[in-house]
């Protein structure tokens, strides 16, 4: 269904009300979630001198001593969805989840949770849910009468086989690509790598350019690591609490308080006790923002420049921890000298960022004094054109000020946690030689390849995600995925991109399976047990990986079975002895074993490197824990595992790699040539070279531009930027489940009253969002916390969500039309999805 025909006259007048009043709605908040074994607090008796009737100490529970509420089982699992990693109490009666409960006896979680947890069970009894492998009978790629009828798995899994064997024997492996997400239990990547590896496909990628790939890049290249750097919670190598810690909270582009909930509560309980100030960074108001002690409404794409004024106010000032920078950081001559040549001051970084001159000094002063400073970044910064150098500078910020490998400090760049590739033994076999390199990184080069043939032309993709919604330049996605040969799709529901596909496999939600399916970003892993039987057919994908590799052993002509089989063997689909392989195999790992993760109340942080050992919570902190988990990462005796041993602003080897680009291992500001200003761009050239981080892959040359070559679209005056719609989403998948729809099925678009009152447009208008690219539609929502030259518009909406029809909501394109996959970063093939050319008229 169309934006254009998705709403009559009575859906127009409903729109307005719930635009309206939704001020009007109580707040979404974490609640706590009594442990079941608790009693009911005891309400505090009234004053004789009240004149209100009195008020319970807490809600009175009502299904205590029901015989039907009891549950007659009690699982522990954890919640499928944001980075918080909550732990669950599944409670069962029946064999059916009954209620879902926090862990109160995880001192971070508190026993609270979110609107989302309890959503959990809505993956389950739901009728739109994918419950048997489907193959496409009818119907043009992409359009809405796709027909499908369902076949059985060895059906599925031998149209596979045969599809990749075939292109294999004709030269052709690396038109194979897998394209993975943030859904998947972890391990599975490691899976798809094994078997991509033997196939002879440099190809399975990630989702982590549409992600947060870009500050695990920046970490790695500064301090070794690309993980989160500090802790929640209490350290228990050292006994003291990590980052609640911190007397000082910069957070850019970060809206905890929608996307990390309970654990961005731990930190406001921690500032209650600390006095810590937070301060918020971020083109609109956000609930995070609310809690703040400072909102800065920075211009969109424009953080660089606020960090290299702070760096440049940092060192004029001499507010350094001389001591570190002298023993322990390479290459800080050499940064001074950059923002001296370049001029990069706070009066200079103030009229880039439309941010007073005074305000940027009080945040390097409060920021290099606080001792210890914790900097948060997330998507805000991840999803701009220049986010590896964004993500770089704030390292060096860390540095240069003595806030790192120090409770309470670091550079805690969201969702780039895992301990690297989960290693699995080495094949035995003699695997095929690649050839042609990989994609240059970046899903998004997916329409390039299938349109263009660039560098070479895919085949056949194998999707466990969503492109359809995540991909920059939507339409120009669709038009790629209705030409690719042969294209898989897995997931749970038949979304947006499962209407392109030739094959439909039906995956398990988080409650149906054992695992260890999500993180903490502080690299602390949770294992959770599966809760209830698998719905249909369904299968966990490392299931398939595996069941696919002995069917590639069945067909292949080329190989005995023993080449596949071995390397997969059926033992593994018990995943506790899968991920005993990852424990035995990965360095820094041997310590987490399901059986102490199963034992244990709080997650368990890696590295660990053997049974007793507590986990790491702060990484390069000069203590004996921290010692003993470089020796087991392969560095005794460092304290960086950098090459020099370390922490690398620069150095000639890093320069060079750079180099081969046409860029420099110090940051050069640049933004995206959307953002209003002509500021300088980095113009990225057709030559393909190979990428200093990821060499193995390809990127564009690029080249620094003064300003942009072409001027900014003209009939576009506002700066767009999509995110979260709010706290009841996560990615698509809460938008097939009922609460997501009741409680968010409304694209509300956010703007400043002064710029709706220019346009003369009302709280509750339908209006389109247009940009150079396509349009979109939403319900206009006049919002005072936002920039009066920006717009926000909610993703996550798509046009496949049949849900939204029982609610009488709108199918809602993709906010991704608006989107240019032109314009990402070169180095993390990281996505702009934080500045668009944009108007707003009304519908």
């Amino acid at each position: 269904m169309s934006d254009s025909n998705s709403a009559g006259p009575n859906r127009r007048d409903w729109l307005r009300q719930a635009a309206i009043g939704s001020a009007l709605l109580p707040a979404l908040t974490i609640r706590p979630a009594a442990a079941a074994d608790e009693p009911p607090a005891a309400s505090s008796p009234a004053s004789p001198d009240s004149a209100s009737a009195p008020q319970p100490a807490s809600p009175i529970d009502f299904t205590r001593d029901s015989a039907a509420l009891a549950p007659d089982k009690i699982v522990d699992s954890a919640c499928q969805f944001c980075n918080s990693n909550c732990g669950l109490k599944v409670h069962l009666k029946a064999g059916r989840v009954i209620a879902i409960h926090g862990r109160s006896d995880d001192p971070v979680q508190a026993g609270q949770i979110c609107v989302k947890a309890e959503m959990m069970t809505e993956l389950l009894a739901n009728r739109r849910r994918l419950k048997t492998p489907m193959k496409r009978i009818g119907g043009k790629k992409g359009a809405p009468d796709s027909a499908f009828a369902p076949i059985s798995w060895d059906e599925a899994l031998t149209i596979i086989a045969q599809k990749w064997l075939a292109l294999r024997d004709a030269g052709e492996a690396h038109t194979v690509v897998s394209r993975t997400s943030g859904r998947l239990p972890r391990g599975v990547g490691s899976l798809i790598h094994r078997l991509f590896t033997l196939l002879g496909s440099p190809n399975d990628t990630d989702v982590g350019p549409v992600c947060n790939d870009a500050g695990g890049n920046a970490l790695a290249t500064t301090f070794g690591l690309g993980n989160f750097t500090n802790g929640y919670g209490v350290d228990p190598a050292t006994g003291r609490e990590d980052l609640g810690s911190a007397n000082y909270f910069l957070f850019f582009g970060t809206n905890q308080a929608e996307t990390h909930p309970v654990t961005f509560a731990h930190l406001l309980r921690c500032r209650q006790q600390t006095g810590a100030k937070l301060v918020v960074i971020d083109p609109r108001k956000t609930p995070t923002a609310s809690h703040a002690d400072a909102w800065v409404a920075i211009k969109p794409h424009t953080d660089f420049a606020l960090v290299l004024g702070m760096l440049r106010e940092i060192i004029d000032r001499n507010w350094i921890d001389r001591a570190l920078v002298d023993k322990w950081v390479i290459g800080y001559p050499e940064l001074v000298t950059h923002l001296q040549q370049n001029g990069y001051t706070v009066d200079w970084a103030a009229n880039v960022c439309d941010v007073p001159p005074a305000q940027i000094r009080q945040l390097a002063h409060d920021y290099a004094h606080a001792k210890p400073a914790a900097i948060f970044c997330n998507a805000g910064i991840s999803h701009q054109v220049n986010a590896f150098d964004t993500y770089r500078a704030m390292t060096f910020l860390a540095a240069i000020t003595g806030n790192i490998g120090v409770p309470g400090g670091g550079c805690n760049f969201m969702h780039n946690t895992w301990p690297g590739d989960l290693r699995l033994p080495a094949l035995s076999a003699s695997v095929p030689k690649i050839t042609q390199p990989a994609m240059p990184v970046g899903p998004d080069w997916f329409a390039e390849s299938i349109l263009e043939g660039k560098p070479y032309r895919m085949k056949s993709l194998i999707s466990m995600g969503n492109p359809l919604l995540s991909s920059s330049h939507t339409t120009r996605v669709a038009a790629a995925f209705s030409q690719l040969d042969f294209f898989v799709y897995t997931g749970l529901f038949p979304e947006e991109s499962g209407l392109f596909a030739d094959l439909l496999l039906p995956v398990c939600s988080g409650l149906e399976m054992d695992g260890v399916y999500m993180r903490r970003d502080d690299r602390a892993i949770r294992w959770q047990s599966a809760a209830v039987s698998r719905v249909g057919d369904a299968k966990p994908d490392w299931e398939i990986w595996i069941d696919l590799a002995h069917t590639l052993a069945k067909l292949d002509s080329k190989n005995p079975p023993e080449y596949w089989t071995n390397a997969f063997p059926l033992a593994w689909k018990d995943y506790r002895q899968l991920w005993q392989e990852f424990v035995q195999h990965t360095p820094a790992m041997q310590g987490m074993s399901a059986e102490r993760m199963a034992n244990r109340a709080e997650p368990l942080r890696w590295p660990c490197p053997h049974p007793q050992h507590p986990g790491v919570s702060t990484l390069y902190l000069d203590h004996p824990s921290w010692g003993e988990a470089m020796a087991a990462l392969g560095h005794p005796g460092k304290r960086f595992p950098t090459p020099s041993g370390k922490i690398e602003i620069v150095t000639p080897e890093m320069d060079r790699r750079f180099a081969t680009m046409g860029s420099r291992a110090l940051p050069r500001f640049h933004t995206h040539p959307e953002v209003i200003g002509n500021l300088p761009v980095m113009e990225h050239r057709p030559e393909l070279v190979p990428n200093p981080v990821h060499p193995h892959a390809l990127t564009r040359k690029i080249a620094w531009r003064p300003h942009p070559s072409t001027p900014r679209p003209e009939g576009f005056p506002l700066m767009g930027m999509i995110g979260r719609p709010s706290v009841v989403h996560f990615a698509g998948v809460t938008q097939w489940l009922p609460t997501g729809k009741q409680r968010n099925g409304v694209r509300f678009i956010q703007m400043h009253p002064k710029t709706a009152e220019a346009a003369q447009l009302q709280s509750g208008d339908r209006v389109w969002v247009e940009s150079p690219r396509g349009k979109i539609e939403g319900t206009l929502l006049i919002w005072e916390g936002i920039r009066p030259d920006t717009v926000f518009v909610p993703s996550t909406f798509g046009p496949a969500q049949s849900l939204g029809d029982e609610f009488d909501l709108p199918r809602y394109q993709s906010a991704n039309h608006l989107t240019d996959d032109r314009y990402f970063d070169a180095i993390s093939g990281q996505q702009a999805y934080k500045c668009f050319a944009c108007r707003v008229t009304k519908a």
